[in-house]
């Protein structure tokens, strides 16, 4: 399974960006996306960046990929 996950530009040199996803940073392209800026939340996939997406869509993505590491850590506990 593939997945796209939001991250913030923290740094951008070109079309060479790191891009900051719950603390992960991520070496990305934006060559796709060439207004992306630096403090913009892109959509990353592949190491490229794919689309601009607006802060309230980040925060539901990155809540649910929150929930689900939880949803894993409590299942491992209950379960092993």
């Amino acid at each position: 399974m593939c997945l796209a996950v939001p991250a913030r530009i923290i740094e951008l040199n070109g079309d060479n960006a790191v891009a900051d996803a719950i603390g992960n940073h991520i070496q990305a392209k934006t060559t796709l996306v060439p207004g992306a800026k630096l403090g913009d939340i892109v959509l990353i996939h592949a190491g490229f960046a794919i689309a601009i997406i607006d802060e309230e869509e980040a925060q539901k993505t990155w809540q649910l990929l929150a929930d689900l590491d939880n949803f894993s850590k409590t299942d491992k506990r209950v379960s092993g």
